[in-house]
């Protein structure tokens, strides 16, 4: 374990226990402690990320913290399944049931989510975090799957490191959404008998549109990929609590950023209720839903990085400011609706 990584530990162990001593032990670090009061209810303030044990070594009472190894089978596993999910949906939106452009859709959507986390995996990697491999996740939506997410272990170093880390998945996870889109609105479409998913086009989306000649009333698969990548991007740049826009609000307006976290998930309900009353489609329920959702990540204030007077660079908050405008370009007040 990294100094930084054990001083975390140390301090949130220090709320239950008086520690007097420490020391390395295989896989992690043994702390010598006494109890202040209740002590199993330390266990529940870790991280998943860490096996932590208190028992008994030569009549004194320690405490054993020891990192969790990594499966990689389980992200391989969750991949083939988001693989077999997000090709059964995108076969039926087809004229015909079709596997092979279900599999076209698979790639061009786990492009897109893979590219997001993948951003922000390499970023981590160069702060020398201690970050996952992507988690995909498999589930019967109209996409196939509800995104993808990573694991990031151990404190921040500074609000250098959380920016970049925050802000790297969406700007690498929009350029994938471009790319899939640009291509899938060069491709012709013939949708199914069935009535077809009706979706709001943001102004990213519309620009791409125009750059291709695109006049079509339906879309390709691909592009409806494209689509998801941009709204996905939107959702993760909303600045509350450990969302990535979060991430990169809390580096660039510090504890200050709280504010706008609280406001958000409020803001997201307002929209909801007006879109709602002004359309009656149902397109206003996902932004109350998503408001509920945030207003939860809301109540929990984003952990500062271990140096957090040292404020962002001028190219840093410029960036910053492009990935929020960026994402904004990604919005639309009806995603999903019925006539």
């Amino acid at each position: 374990m990294r100094s930084e990584e054990i001083e975390a530990i140390r301090s949130e162990l220090e709320k239950y226990f008086f520690i007097y001593d420490f020391r390395e032990i295989p896989g992690g670090i043994r702390f010598y402690v006494i109890p202040k009061g209740n002590a199993a209810s330390y266990i529940f303030s870790f991280s998943a990320d860490y096996d932590v044990n208190i028992g008994w070594h030569m009549g004194e009472a320690v405490v054993d913290v020891r990192e969790r190894k990594e499966r990689p089978w389980i992200n391989v596993v969750l991949l083939l399944a988001t693989f077999i999910s997000t090709t059964l949906i995108g076969s039926t939106f087809y004229e015909k049931f079709n596997l092979l452009g279900g599999i076209v859709f698979s790639f061009a959507v786990l492009f897109v989510l893979g590219s997001h986390e993948m951003g922000h995996y390499f970023v981590a990697k160069r702060w020398g975090l201690k970050t996952s491999l992507p988690y995909f996740i498999p589930f019967p939506t109209i996409i196939g799957t509800l995104g993808a997410v990573i694991k990031h272990r151990g404190p921040i170093p500074n609000r250098k490191a959380l920016f970049d880390v925050g802000v790297s998945g969406p700007l690498i996870g929009i350029i994938a959404s471009i790319v899939v889109t640009f291509i899938g609105l060069r491709l012709e479409h013939t949708p199914p008998p069935t009535e077809a998913i009706k979706i709001g086009i943001p102004p990213l989306f519309h620009l791409i549109a125009v750059a291709t000649g695109f006049s079509g009333m339906y879309i390709h698969p691909v592009a409806f990929a494209g689509w998801v990548g941009m709204f996905i991007t939107f959702l993760n740049m909303l600045p509350v609590g450990q969302l990535d826009g979060g991430h990169v609000m809390r580096a660039m307006a510090g504890k200050k950023s709280e504010i706008i976290s609280r406001l958000t998930p409020l803001i997201l309900i307002v929209l909801g209720y007006a879109v709602e009353v002004s359309e009656g489609t149902g397109a206003g329920t996902i932004w109350i839903l998503w408001g509920l959702i945030t207003l939860f990540f809301s109540m929990h204030p984003h952990p500062a990085p271990l140096d957090d007077e040292t404020p962002l660079d001028g190219r840093r908050i410029i960036l910053g400011t492009f990935a929020f405008v960026l994402a904004f370009m990604c919005f639309t007040p009806t995603p999903i609706f019925m006539d």
